[in-house]
């Protein structure tokens, strides 16, 4: 099994779900949400699922799914569950890929809790994943930008880059300069967020994608 990449981000609604579904259809990868809090509209596993065109990848099941819409530890919490790195872990290592790679999609960002002691860079660093951090262009996405990339940097975290979503002024490579972690791509913003996008985008990456991984 190739070394998983697990895709984070600086928090909550930034786009790690398009974004893992570019880099799945791009890699024409194994696509994989360990802990799924809220399902009200949908799993993040069935948007990429609709997202995606080619007909290798495999979706893997989540190995939990919470109904509650919340930090995976207070959803967990509400259901009388344990969120089990260990059993995270284990199932990660029985997923059958083959010579695909593995794309991990994870909850929050790096600092979400899920359970009352480990957090989601703990489940990066027990699955032994690369990781590829999303930022959504906003007004104090710089600050929250730097923090992330300062906390990988003091836990050892292996990051491949940045991948930059929606548009708010011009300061990517502020960020990739002041962190010292490449651009990987960046992501147009749409109103119109369909699996012709994601192929599109997909297409594009496709090449230099490759050269980071």
């Amino acid at each position: 099994m190739q070394q998983p990449i697990f895709i984070t981000a600086i928090g909550t609604d930034v786009g790690k779900t398009i974004v893992s579904a570019i880099i799945t259809e791009a890699l024409q990868a194994d696509y994989w949400k360990p802990v799924q809090a809220g399902f009200y509209d949908g799993t993040d596993a069935l948007t990429v699922k609709d997202l995606i065109s080619n007909n290798k990848t495999i979706i893997h099941p989540e190995v939990y799914k919470l109904s509650l819409a919340a930090s995976p530890h207070i959803s967990a919490r509400i259901e009388h569950v344990k969120v089990d790195l260990d059993l995270i872990n284990k199932t990660c290592r029985k997923l059958e890929t083959g010579n695909r790679q593995l794309i991990i999609e994870g909850a929050g960002g790096l600092m979400a809790p899920l359970n009352e002691n480990e957090f989601i860079i703990d489940l990066i660093q027990k699955l032994n994943a690369r990781v590829i951090l999303v930022s959504r262009n906003y007004l104090g996405s710089i600050n929250h930008s730097l923090l992330t990339a300062a906390i990988c940097k003091q836990k050892n975290v292996d990051v491949i880059g940045w991948v930059f979503n929606d548009q708010y002024m011009d300061y990517e490579e502020e960020i990739v300069q002041w962190t010292g972690l490449p651009k990987i791509f960046s992501i147009p913003f749409t109103e119109n967020l369909t699996k012709e996008f994601a192929r599109a985008q997909a297409e594009k990456i496709k090449a230099s994608l490759q050269k980071f991984l």
